[in-house]
Parts: C-alpha cells; structure tokens; sequence
C-alpha cells in the first residue's frame, strides 16, 4: 500500500491561514449576537445545545475545565436566562444543564450570522473552488473523526 504524500509546508501555511480566517468568521458571528457572551459561555451553551442536556462534570470535561469553573461559568449563564438546571428524570439528585428558550434563540441567532457570513464567502467564489473547498472540507471532518479527534472540539 502506498503512503500518502506529505503536505508541503507552503501548503501547510495555506490551509492554517484559511483556518484563521474561519476563525474571525466565527468570532465575528459571535460579537453580532444579543445579549453578548465570552467565547467559552458560547462553546458550553454550544455543547449543552448538542447534548440536549448535560451534567456540570460532563460539561466541565468537554470544555477541558475542572467543575468550580464551570460551575460559576454555568452561574453566569444561567443568571442572563440563557441556561437552566433541572433535576435529571433519572436521579433527581444530579443536576442537568439545559438551554433555556432565551439559550436556544441567542444560538439560532449565532448560526444565522455565522451561516451569512460564511454564505458571503462561498458565493464570492467560483462554483469550482466552491466545490473543491465543500469536497475537501468533508474531507478532513472525515479524517479527523477517523483519528479520533473528540466530537466536541469538531463542533
């Protein structure tokens, strides 16, 4: 079997620069959104969003932070109404983190800005770097989920 080719550093540097700019895209997203929110409350609302519902340790682990800090971040959260603490149906002792209405509206309101600007984007390119970019992208999710790279820092 043949082993893939290297990527060369020129290309290398490339694909980093696009990645940065994907950043200010999202970062950008994130300052047109009301009520205003750091950017780690937005990634623990993104991951309680895709849980459906989580416990502070389970949030505490994918945000790579210990549970104290979580915890006061939750606090925060939950003070600006966007995030709620319920009993869990299957021990009413642990407590689970969900959106609130208000959660869930800041973030379709995060994935519309983000969606314009990325739209902006790709329409501003030819429909053939259009779609090698879209093919390459499916691409690189795939192998990143191949190597094992965990689901919450591909979301």
């Amino acid at each position: 079997m043949r082993e893939p080719d290297s990527v060369s550093s020129e290309a290398l540097d490339d694909f980093e620069a696009g990645v940065e700019l994907l950043m200010v895209v999202w970062a950008r997203s994130a300052e047109r959104i009301k009520p205003k929110v750091s950017a780690p409350q937005l990634r623990a609302l993104v991951v309680v969003d895709r849980h459906g519902g989580i416990n502070l340790m389970s949030l505490a682990d994918e945000l790579g932070s210990i549970p104290s800090v979580t915890s006061r971040l939750c606090d925060r959260l939950q003070a600006a109404g966007l995030l709620d603490r319920v009993a869990s149906p299957g021990d009413r002792r642990e407590v689970m983190l969900q959106l609130s209405k208000d959660g869930r509206r800041l973030l379709r309101q995060f994935r519309r800005e983000r969606q314009a600007d990325l739209k902006q984007v790709l329409d501003a390119m030819s429909p053939r770097s259009r779609n090698a970019l879209l093919t390459g992208m499916s691409s690189f999710y795939a192998a990143a989920t191949e190597l094992g790279l965990p689901e919450d820092m591909l979301a």
